[in-house]
């Protein structure tokens, strides 16, 4: 009895799908007007985020370790928006929903790679608000260029190895029956649940991810202001507490449009079964508004950056009369 289910056990073969299909919607009247929506979102975040990189590269006033923050901010945003969008355009506009396996675990990688990157970088930003309200004379001595530079180094390299090994762990799967996602991208929840093996330690993965990286970065912002507001009671005159709040105010907008969709989404998925259409609508919005809304946010509700905008406005003017009176009197 042992030896045949020894046998039938040698039998079981291991089946790696060469491609997967990127399902979508399903039923759903005029989807492609929603899709033309996600492109339009997307153009506006790549002119959103490349504006506020290029003024920070340009105000030589903002060349501080909070911008040097923002800047990887902007950065994770359009290149996270560039993982996603682009790739849902060519599969349902385009019709190529058969995407090959190797292709959609790297699409897999980018896409929370730099999801990461933005909730961790919230996290920085945090930090710095922190040491500049608590500690405020000793700011400029802790939170430094080389060591904001660092903190984003060690980012990185816990981000790209985490996900390598979240990604590399699909390989133990084993894809007998169906290789229809129904997402709008490959969803690493998915794709587990078309293993017809053992699929335990990725799904023990995916719970990892979930609190370590969605619920404990929002955690440390959480005790991080609780620390700012035990602070910012202790100032004296309110005009000061005023101002010290104001600079917390596009952070905070930040991680509440970031977060509170992620959270709610989990949320409803643990508790409630919901409608894949649904649930694709809810992602992708997820995934994509708040990477337009960061730039226009810390463009409009920061001081420092709108200030800078006008400086470089009246520079460009100048220069401009300047290049025009030259021209003159070349011309004389």
């Amino acid at each position: 009895m042992s030896s045949m289910q020894s046998n039938s056990s040698a039998n079981v073969t291991f089946v790696r799908p060469a491609t997967f299909f990127i399902n979508g919607f399903s039923n759903v009247p005029h989807v492609k007007y929603y899709y033309m929506f996600l492109s339009l979102v997307y153009v506006v975040t790549v002119l959103g985020n490349s504006f506020i990189m290029c003024i920070i590269y340009l105000a030589r006033r903002l060349h501080t370790a909070k911008y040097i923050a923002v800047f990887h901010l902007a950065l994770s945003d359009l290149c996270g928006s560039s993982a996603l969008i682009p790739k849902v355009m060519d599969t349902f506009l385009f019709g190529h929903q058969v995407v090959s396996y190797e292709a959609c675990l790297a699409n897999m990688f980018f896409v929370y790679h730099f999801m990461n990157m933005q909730s961790l970088t919230l996290l920085a930003l945090a930090y710095d608000r922190l040491v500049a309200i608590c500690f405020p004379l000793r700011y400029h001595a802790i939170v430094t260029k080389p060591a904001m530079f660092m903190i984003i180094g060690v980012m990185w390299i816990f981000s790209v190895t985490y996900f390598s090994v979240l990604v590399g762990l699909v390989n133990r799967l084993s894809f007998c029956g169906s290789n229809v996602i129904d997402s709008h991208f490959c969803d690493q929840g998915l794709i587990y649940k078309l293993a017809c093996n053992d699929n335990s330690i990725n799904i023990m993965m995916g719970k990892i991810s979930f609190g370590l990286l969605m619920c404990t970065p929002l955690i440390l912002i959480i005790i991080s202001y609780f620390c700012i507001a035990l602070a910012l009671l202790k100032i004296a005159h309110g005009a000061d507490r005023i101002k010290a709040m104001k600079t917390c105010t596009s952070h905070l907008m930040l991680v509440a449009i970031g977060y509170l969709p992620l959270i709610s989404n989990n949320i409803a998925a643990l508790t409630t079964s919901i409608d894949p259409n649904t649930r694709i609508i809810n992602n992708s919005l997820r995934q994509v508004i708040p990477s337009m809304l960061n730039p226009i946010i810390y463009t409009l509700k920061t001081e420092e950056v709108m200030q800078s905008i006008k400086e470089l406005y009246k520079r460009s003017k100048v220069n401009t009369t300047q290049e025009r009176r030259m021209k003159c009197s070349w011309k004389k």
